[in-house]
Order: structure tokens, then C-alpha cells, then sequence
């Protein structure tokens, strides 16, 4: 399969581009239900984890020093760096309670400091967490594991480089958005090109092997032009992936967003030219389309993942470590183990009092049943492959596929008539036209939301 065959069919993209979930689980987290005990969670999750299998960890540092007027992440904006250290002391509390649950000394091949900011804490902070992970999980030393973290170019030096290498990170990813001094002023980030490759070259001297770099379209002032320049110069960094978001601005859920000026922002008809140009661009460049907003070469483990039919899908996005249970710590971190996923507290003070009083802080979650199962492998298939195989889900669930989706291939039809999809007897697979619109496609198969919906609570598909 040829992924970088996309067809770029505008009336196609107008007529499907509504709102519907990314997909990183199914059921979404929109199905996560308070009410659930947390103690029956954590049960369902230990009797039906594979005990054998290796781990994914995720660390959740919510701490910026400024405030990026687009973010929609969970975040603490504080110039105060004493706020990092009781944050990680309740951190390691909550790390000992879940390496006694679900460590059994499997071997952790993926890890991720996500935030917020992970560089925010200082380099002694960062040997501290990650000593305490080798405390309580049984981390890999070879450097054979897939161990990343997120930073900001303004929170970071070569220095800090040299010390997340020393510690065992061997990716990083790099927020960069835009390189337009106009677009940077009104998010409230500003951010030299040089400040973003100095410390891509750092990675590079100290043998990073994956460097990503994030982009948003759809913010205030960006023009097709403007953008275009962004990705000249991005290409000329020469990072191995590349994230491409769609900007969603809901000031009502996001508080920062209150400070763009949505009559600054780009029309719709532009956000879809410089989406189609950013495409076209990164093709060209040799990058391979992975799939919704993300790229990568040809040669990286991604790419190389979604040849050989072994990509995944999860809460840190595509990924190649399928066989992991993901558990994660911190506040509002989401755990996926066994047939459970969980969700901690959303607050810092609710997340210490959790931690405290329980040593764990889950707040919401729920259990996966048989039809959920089967689902999310219809779902994570098409979504990573754009493809899928029948009679390999009907020997894996023991269904027949027509009969047991009847509905969801009802629905289908549709996309077949419009050219998105072909159906066969065997097989579903997604055309060039119908990539972008994976997202809608996948929302066929998803029993949660009802047909004729709005769903105002998720971002546009493009």
C-alpha cells in the first residue's frame, strides 16, 4: 500500500468535515464514567492484563512558565519552579502504588514525559523522576526502548540535552507551531527559528534517533504563503516526523483560546489550502503520510510499522508498541491496561489529596466489553492501515463481519457512491479520497455515537 496516494477532493472534504473523535481509544474518552469504582477498575485491569508483556509509562508534567493562547492541554501556568518538586513527590507516591500493581518487572519499552512542559523541572528533578522510574519499573538500559519526551525550544539548552540523553531519552519532540514572528505574537509564542534548531542540532550531536516536530494550522494571521515558509524551513531542519494539528478554537472549553481574536483567524477555505499545500509539500519532500495530521520518513519506525501491519494506535497517538498495557501517572493522566482504561484527576490539589489518601487518584474510567473489544480493532485497523481484512476479524472474534455490522456498512454505502471507500466481499479499503476523512469513516463503526448527532464535544475532522 501506497500511502503517499492521497486524492485532494474539496466538495468530498467540505461535505464529511464535521466533528468526531481522534480516535486514540475506543471507547473515547467521552464514554469515561465517574461513577465507576476505581477499586473495581484497577481489578478488571490486573485479572485481564497479559502479565508477560511489556510496558508503556507516561509521566503528565502540567507546568509551563507562559501560557500558549492556543493550547488546549492540561496545564499550571506558573513562574514559580518550587511548585515542581511536591508535584513529583506525590508523583513518586502514586509510581510506587501502580509499580505494585502492574509492574511484575515487565519490561518497559516505551516511555513519555508529556505536559505542560516536562523541562520545566530542572535537570536535577529530571535524574530524580527518571531514577524513580528504574526504581519501580524495570526500564530498559541498552537504549533499545522508545523513550521520548516533549519539550519547548525557550524551556531547554544543550545542556538540557545532554542530561535527558544521559537519563535514557533517545526522542524528542519539539513544539515549534510557526515561524511567523505576526502568528507567534498572537498566541503569545514567541520562538526563534534558532532556538528550535539549536537544540535539534544538540539532539542530533548527542544520538536523539527520532526528532518530531509539531505545527498547528488555523492560527490568527497564518495565510497560505505565510505557512508555506514555515514548512521550508521546517523541511530544512530535516526532523523524522511531523505533526501537522488542526487548530480548534473553543474558547468556551479552553480558557487561554479567550485571547485570540477569532476575526483573526483563517478562513475556512484558507485552512483547507494550506492543509492541501502542507501535504502536497511534505509528499514532495519524501515524507510519508502516516495518517490524520501526521508524517514521517520513510525509513522511520513508523513508517516501516505501517508497511509491515503492526502500527498502533493509542493516547500518545500512532505508535509501533501494540503488545504494551500503557500506565500512566500525574494528574489527568490516562491509563490503558488490560480491558480498563482510567483517568486521574483533572486538578493538582484533587490529585494530591487523591494520592494521599488512596495513593492512586482515579477518578473516571470504564471497562471494555466483548462488542468494544472487537470495535477497537476495526477501528484502530482502518486508522492505522486504511484497510482491513474480514476474515482475519471474523476468526480473531468468531463473528460473521456483514451480519454482526450491518449497520456501519449500511453507512458505508454512502462513502462507496462518493468514492471514499471500496467494499468487497473480503475486504474494506479506504482510497486515496477517503484518507483524509479516515476519522468519519472509523465514526461508522463507533456503537457510542448516535447517527444523527452533532458532535459539538470533539474537534472538525480537517
Amino acid at each position: 500500500m501506497d500511502n503517499n496516494l492521497i486524492k485532494w477532493d474539496l466538495e468530498l472534504i467540505k461535505r464529511y468535515d464535521l466533528s468526531g473523535p481522534r480516535y486514540t481509544s475506543y471507547p473515547t474518552a467521552v464514554q469515561f464514567d465517574p461513577d465507576l469504582s476505581a477499586t473495581d477498575l484497577v481489578q478488571v485491569a490486573q485479572t485481564t492484563l497479559d502479565k508477560t508483556a511489556p510496558l508503556s509509562l507516561y509521566v503528565h508534567i502540567p507546568f509551563c512558565e507562559h501560557v500558549c493562547y492556543y493550547c488546549a492541554c492540561n496545564k499550571v501556568i506558573t513562574r514559580n519552579r518550587n511548585k515542581a518538586q511536591p508535584y513529583l513527590d506525590t508523583v513518586y507516591r502514586e509510581m510506587a502504588k501502580l509499580s505494585e500493581w502492574y509492574s511484575n518487572n515487565r519490561q518497559v519499552n516505551q516511555l513519555h514525559w508529556g505536559g505542560g512542559t516536562p523541562t520545566f523541572i530542572s535537570h536535577d528533578q529530571m535524574r530524580e523522576l527518571m531514577g524513580q522510574m528504574r526504581q519501580h519499573f524495570n526500564l530498559l538500559d541498552d537504549d533499545s526502548g522508545d523513550y521520548s519526551i516533549e519539550i519547548d525550544p525557550r524551556e531547554a539548552s544543550v545542556e538540557t540535552i545532554k542530561v535527558l540523553r544521559d537519563i535514557g531519552f533517545n526522542r524528542i519532540s519539539l513544539g515549534l507551531q510557526d515561524i511567523d514572528p505576526e502568528v507567534q505574537q498572537a498566541v503569545n509564542r514567541v520562538q526563534s527559528v534558532e532556538q528550535t534548531a539549536l537544540i535539534l542540532e544538540a539532539a542530533r550531536a548527542e544520538g536523539f534517533r527520532s526528532l518530531n516536530l509539531d505545527l498547528i494550522y488555523g492560527l490568527p494571521f497564518q495565510s497560505l504563503e505565510g505557512f508555506q515558509r514555515t514548512l521550508d524551513t521546517v523541511i530544512e531542519m530535516n526532523p523524522d516526523r511531523l505533526s501537522v494539528f488542526n487548530y480548534a478554537h473553543l474558547p468556551d472549553r479552553f480558557r487561554s483560546q479567550k485571547h485570540i481574536d477569532a476575526a483573526t483567524l483563517p478562513s475556512p477555505d484558507t485552512k483547507l489550502a494550506i492543509l492541501e499545500s502542507t501535504i502536497n509539500t511534505l509528499l514532495q519532500a519524501g515524507y510519508v503520510y502516516i495518517g490524520m495530521d501526521h508524517f514521517a520518513k520513510p525509513d522511520d519506525e513508523l513508517a516501516i510499522a505501517q508497511r509491515e501491519g503492526h502500527l498502533h494506535r493509542n493516547f500518545q497517538g500512532y505508535t509501533t508498541h501494540a503488545d504494551c498495557d500503557l500506565v500512566a501517572m500525574g494528574v489527568s493522566a490516562i491509563s490503558q491496561i488490560g480491558s480498563v482504561y482510567y483517568q486521574n484527576q483533572h486538578e493538582i490539589a484533587a490529585y494530591t489529596k487523591a494520592v494521599e489518601s488512596e495513593q492512586h487518584a482515579i477518578k473516571r474510567g470504564v471497562q471494555l466489553n466483548a462488542d468494544d473489544h472487537l470495535r477497537r480493532r476495526v477501528i484502530t485497523q482502518l486508522i492505522c492501515h486504511f484497510e482491513l481484512d474480514k476474515r482475519q476479524i471474523e476468526t480473531e472474534f468468531g463473528i460473521q463481519f456483514d451480519q454482526y455490522f450491518t449497520d456501519a456498512l449500511s453507512e458505508l454505502a454512502q462513502f462507496t457512491d462518493d468514492g471514499l471507500v471500496e467494499l468487497s466481499s473480503e475486504h474494506i479499503k479506504v482510497t486515496p479520497a477517503g484518507r483524509l476523512l479516515i476519522r468519519r469513516i472509523c465514526m461508522s463503526f463507533d456503537a457510542y455515537i448516535p447517527k444523527s448527532e452533532t458532535l459539538q464535544r470533539f474537534s472538525r475532522i480537517i
